[in-house]
């Protein structure tokens, strides 16, 4: 079961201006809502010893800007204007731990797929939220399936883009392996092939090996994935990006999905069928235990994928939430 420790912050980033949770919304006739013209990103920020933390924020702001290129989408926005958007959204609702959601929406009040003249607005959200998949799932791993439903192919839908029309796709995956009383889905690609979770990208090991999918399978060039072939180099292991077929699944030693609401989390069974021992193996505790150690600041911050909350907030957001808190 998912984590209850969530909901709703105090305050939303919306193209420079933080204001109240009730007033970030948009016209019932905007684009996004009748033909899912979005692009989104997820960034957790995590509470170290010294203070709140983001993950990789350049990383994923970057990819929102690229997703936003991919889709024609034009984003005002320089890359350090969204970086101190995420540490301004964090640090006016005065939080130490939370996860983010920058988005970028056309809306405007207007008819038609094509896109010319509709507006563009950009918001970054910040959310209580737990474990993606729950605590237990972190702990001792999850029961999975492969999906009915495939990604689409390289000609239809751009997989780099994090767009949520392309989510429509994970939904009905998602679905699937929940009324199957499966923790998450499978999916593999137009060809057959493994591809990735309705959200997470997706390790196998096998003989000491660490695999992943290649980003042709119709995957999201993930910065959790980036992170976890980083860290399994680190330690001494080999990473290989391939084209896995489906009973690659089924032999692995170990299996794990990552993403940002997932971190790492260990895989138990696929299609009922046992993986390793049944419980998350040694690579991939060692991976897990890397990944969060840094996270949190328990371990060095060796690849400077840490932007603290306390340094970054910028004495204009301080000066906007304090005008907030003021009104009545």
């Amino acid at each position: 079961m998912a984590d209850r420790t969530s909901g709703r912050t105090e305050k939303i980033w919306r193209d420079g201006q933080l204001v109240r949770w009730d007033d970030a919304t948009i016209h019932v006739m905007s684009h996004v809502v009748h033909y899912g013209s979005s692009v989104f990103e997820g960034v957790r920020c995590y509470e170290t010893p010294s203070g709140g933390a983001l993950f990789r924020v350049r990383e994923h702001m970057r990819r929102l800007i690229d997703s936003c290129k991919i889709y024609r989408i034009p984003m005002r926005h320089s890359l350090d204007t969204l970086v101190h958007a995420a540490i301004d959204t964090v640090a006016g609702n005065d939080l130490r731990q939370c996860y983010l959601r920058p988005v970028v929406v056309r809306t405007g009040e207007q008819m038609g797929v094509l896109p010319t003249g509709v507006p563009v607005e950009t918001f970054v959200i910040a959310w209580r939220w737990g474990a993606y998949l729950g605590h237990d799932a972190l702990e001792n791993g999850v029961d999975v399936c492969v999906s009915s439903w495939r990604r689409s192919a390289p000609d239809t839908f751009p997989a780099m883009a994090k767009a949520g029309g392309n989510y429509l796709n994970s939904q009905l995956a998602k679905m699937e392996a929940r009324l199957d009383q499966y923790s998450e889905g499978i999916m593999l690609d137009s060809f057959g092939f493994v591809s990735e979770g309705s959200g997470e990208n997706l390790f196998a090991v096998r003989d000491g090996v660490v695999y992943t999918s290649i980003l042709g399978a119709g995957i999201l060039n993930g910065i959790t994935r980036d992170s976890v072939m980083t860290i399994a180099r680190d330690l001494g292991y080999e990473v290989r990006e391939q084209t896995l077929p489906r009973e690659f699944l089924y032999v692995a030693d170990e299996l794990f999905f990552s993403g940002t609401a997932a971190e790492l989390t260990p895989i138990r069974s696929v299609d009922r069928i046992q993986i390793g021992e049944g419980k998350p193996g040694p690579i991939t505790r060692a991976i897990q235990e890397q990944y969060l150690g840094i996270a949190t600041g328990r371990l060095p911050d060796r690849h400077g994928w840490l932007t603290p909350i306390n340094a970054g907030a910028s004495s204009e957001t301080s000066h906007r939430a304090q005008a907030l808190a003021a009104v009545p």
